[in-house]
Order: structure tokens, then C-alpha cells, then sequence
């Protein structure tokens, strides 16, 4: 369980938990290519693909050099109806094909730039109960540059970068690294994601609660707390700070 009433620091990741991909860019992208289809499949096809993307990553581990964006890109075409009845080699060309388009630069700011639904709201009610706001991401240098055009940076204290940190989740170490420079205390401190093994596992590992973003029920790991956005985190954490003489 976790003690909502207790925590007073709330680490978040950005992809899927701030910010998603621009999904109506790469369904405009998918059309001009024969597989037309809406933004909101292809956001449900993202989520259902992030379990077994995650197993693949950290648990099966991908051979060293794997293309990690191709392979993610792979995973949700895998999970889209217009795509997965292709053949794997077709999609993996058409994969190859999106690739360049939707990261011209080699950068995920390029792609994920959509701010999710209430994340504004959710942030500003965390902070004005007096929750201290740290990001914790797993990135290539572009976090803070992703943060600041979403209009999202003033909200947090610290931002860690995985790529900065010179740390990636599950690694418990980032963790380690957010805790100290966000002056935190991991029981204290709850960390929010979308991707159990690194999310999940990698916070626990540095002794901080985490919840796990599963907004359509696709995971089936029955050890963590989930829910739908962080929103309904947002609610967790006011209703109990509300109640709890601990937090007045």
C-alpha cells in the first residue's frame, strides 16, 4: 500500500505520463503511406505495445546496438489494426521508413511533444498542496528542451535527465541522484511511469513507492498499484494530504 498521506515529493516520468508522441503526426504519416487510421487507434495501439516492449528491453534484453526507436516503432504498428495483419518484414520496412521522418535529428523532442490530457491541472493542484514536483526520465539530452515547449518546466524543482545523469532506469542509482538533489527521502517519495520494469522495479530498487500509468489495462502485473493518468494520482495524493493531520 502506499501512504499517500506521507508523501511530500512525486517523481514523474515524461513519455506517456506528461507528454505522449504527436500521434496525429504519425497517423497523418501512416495515411499518405495506404494505412490510414485515427490518432486515438493509434494512441491505444502505444499502450497496448509498452508490456511487451518492456519484456523485450529489460527482461529478454535486446542484443547490444538494437535500434531501440525502430524497435518501439515495430511494437506499436505490431498493435495497430491496419498494420499488424502486414507481414514482420513489411512492417519492419515501413518501420524503417517512419524512422528518419518522425526523428529527423535522432531526438525524441521531435516526436513527443503532445501534452496529455489534464497533465496541467494535475501538476498545478500537486504543487499548490505543497508537493515538491522532480522529473525523472529516461532521455537523450531533450527532456528539459521537451519540458520548456510543452510549457510544462516551471512546474518542476529538479529535472533529471537519464542522458545528463550518465544513469537510465531501472537503474536504481538515477534514482539515488534525484533523491539528493531534490533533498527527498525515498519513503517519502512517490515515483510515477508508464513501463513497469523500469518505472516500477527501478524506483523500488532505491526504496521509493511508485504507481504504474496503465490507462487501458494492458499490464497484468498484479505487485504494484495502477491507474489510469496521473490525474487520478493527482486525486490520491490532495484527498489524503486533505485528511491527514500529518500533512497541516
Amino acid at each position: 500500500m502506499i501512504p499517500y498521506d506521507r508523501i511530500d515529493t512525486v517523481f514523474l516520468d515524461v513519455g506517456n505520463t506528461l507528454i505522449s508522441i504527436d500521434f496525429d503526426w504519425v497517423a497523418q504519416e501512416l495515411a499518405m503511406r495506404g494505412f490510414p487510421c485515427l490518432p486515438a487507434n493509434l494512441r491505444r495501439a502505444e499502450a497496448a505495445a509498452r508490456p511487451g516492449y518492456s519484456q523485450r528491453l529489460f527482461v529478454d534484453r535486446l542484443p547490444e546496438g538494437t535500434d531501440l526507436f525502430l524497435t518501439y516503432l515495430e511494437a506499436m504498428l505490431g498493435r495497430l489494426d491496419v498494420t499488424a495483419r502486414l507481414p514482420p518484414g513489411e512492417r519492419e520496412a515501413l518501420a524503417r521508413t517512419l524512422r528518419p521522418i518522425l526523428r529527423p535529428d535522432g531526438r525524441a523532442s521531435a516526436l513527443w511533444k503532445q501534452v496529455m490530457p489534464r497533465i496541467p491541472n494535475a501538476l498545478a493542484r500537486l504543487r499548490d498542496h505543497g508537493l515538491n514536483l522532480v522529473v525523472v526520465s529516461n532521455s537523450d539530452g531533450t527532456c528539459e528542451h521537451s519540458l520548456e515547449a510543452a510549457g510544462l518546466r516551471p512546474y518542476f524543482s529538479v529535472v533529471i535527465d537519464s542522458a545528463i545523469a550518465g544513469f537510465e532506469k531501472p537503474d536504481p542509482r538515477i534514482f539515488a541522484h534525484a533523491l539528493a538533489r531534490a533533498n527527498a527521502k525515498p519513503g517519502r517519495t512517490l515515483h510515477v511511469g508508464d513501463i513497469y520494469h523500469a518505472d516500477v522495479l527501478g524506483a523500488r530498487g532505491a526504496g521509493i513507492h511508485a504507481v504504474l500509468l496503465d490507462p487501458y489495462e494492458d499490464w497484468t502485473v498484479d505487485d504494484c498499484e495502477r491507474l489510469p493518468d496521473l490525474w487520478e494520482v493527482t486525486e490520491r495524493l490532495t484527498a489524503a494530504r486533505r485528511y491527514s493531520p500529518s500533512t497541516r
